[in-house]
């Protein structure tokens, strides 16, 4: 709800801005599976390490129309986050400023539907620059592969409570694990696991076992 509320509001100020197109209704038969890589697990101050996003067309993941980015080293990049994304510093030297990596990706996804992975978290990180540098939160619809998976097992296993994990759940649906806390990586693993559940192969496998 609040989300909505926020687009809407959003859409009456950019109405004569540069990005009051993507404030428009996505009428094509593509998504954007999209990652971040941050440096940490708050979204109220983690920093922006990495950024990917992948097409995804009907039922095919198109790598060959990706978006990887890295952005300049962030104040707050240590040991710990680097231990999990493994970019160092010397990997950040080229990396783009915030300004242009958010153009970039404003211009890669448009107006497109989003899927991700408990995408809540990357949303928060993205919204908050893209508020600090461009006035607007993403007003894309968003596909959750999370709670997706969570609720076609509901289905099958009422009983069960569901909390899944990235990896047993592509293991589950016969997705390969591709670099694994790299934002490329986990946006096409992550767009795999959508195409698998959308075509109906974890009600497959529930029926294979019964």
């Amino acid at each position: 709800m609040l989300r909505a509320l926020r687009r809407v509001a959003d859409r009456r100020r950019q109405a004569n801005g540069d990005y009051a197109w993507l404030f428009n209704p996505y009428t094509g038969n593509e998504l954007v599976s999209l990652d971040c890589e941050t440096t940490g697990l708050d979204p109220k101050t983690a920093e922006l390490v990495s950024i990917a996003a992948v097409r995804i067309r009907d039922d095919r993941v198109l790598t060959s129309e990706s978006l990887d980015l890295r952005l300049a080293k962030p104040e707050t990049l240590t040991g710990d986050s680097i231990r999990i994304h493994h970019l160092r510093e010397m990997d950040l030297d080229d990396g783009l400023d915030i300004e242009e990596a958010l153009s970039q990706l404003l211009d890669f996804i448009g107006n497109r539907p989003l899927v991700g992975w408990c995408i809540d978290f990357d949303l928060a990180i993205l919204d908050r620059y893209l508020k600090a540098h461009l006035g607007f939160s993403l007003p894309n619809a968003v596909v959750d592969v999370a709670q997706k998976y969570r609720k076609h097992m509901r289905r099958s296993h009422p009983e069960l409570i569901i909390q899944p994990e990235f990896e047993k759940v592509a293991r589950q649906l016969d997705v390969p694990v591709m670099g694994r806390h790299t934002a490329l990586g986990d946006a096409v693993t992550t767009a795999l696991m959508h195409v698998r559940l959308q075509s109906g192969a974890l009600l497959e496998k529930t029926h294979e076992s019964s």
